[in-house]
């Protein structure tokens, strides 16, 4: 058996617009919206950062891979999942599996302009989060390309123009 037709998976980098575009596809295809990050604050009761503060980084990649292996098995959904969740084979493997994988391909510059303001980001609490964005871009961005079905840049494009691209991308497949 094929890809579900249903299920369309957003990956990418913190600020390359997951959970914008992620609502917005989710709202023009009538399905749920799930944001894995989201799920993760629902289930612990607690924030992202907080996570990171006492459990690290490796405590919330087990949480969000146990969250991953949940939504995936849920038919009809758009998903927009952590920007790390990627560097887990097994999260490919059940995304790849289970979903029409999009990556928001996004420029360092953007992302930087998204996140300055955003103290819920623990992987930019640094010194210079352009050097911290750059390397998680260099760590990732060869992941991201193995998994997307169809990879769409959303630095410049409106997220009308970039949701209306995947639409047709994914009627165009299905």
């Amino acid at each position: 058996m094929g890809k579900q037709a249903e299920n369309i998976y957003l990956i990418g980098l913190m600020g390359a617009g997951k959970t914008t575009i992620g609502r917005q596809l989710a709202t023009s295809l009538q399905l749920p919206f799930y944001d894995s990050d989201k799920a993760i604050e629902e289930q612990t009761g607690v924030d992202i950062p907080t996570i990171f503060e006492y459990e690290g980084e490796e405590g919330f990649r087990i949480r969000e891979r146990n969250m991953l292996q949940e939504l995936t098995q849920i038919d009809g959904i758009v998903l927009a999942t952590g920007g790390g969740a990627i560097l887990s084979e097994e999260n490919r493997k059940a995304l790849k599996d289970n979903g029409f994988i999009v990556y928001l391909q996004c420029s360092v510059d953007k992302i930087l302009q998204r996140t300055k303001r955003d103290n819920q980001r623990p992987l930019l609490k640094t010194t210079d989060p352009r050097e911290r964005i750059e390397a998680l871009f260099a760590e990732r961005e060869g992941y991201y390309l193995s998994c997307a079905d169809f990879t769409i840049e959303t630095s410049v494009m409106q997220s009308k123009a970039v949701v209306q691209n995947i639409l047709n991308e994914y009627n165009g497949t299905h």
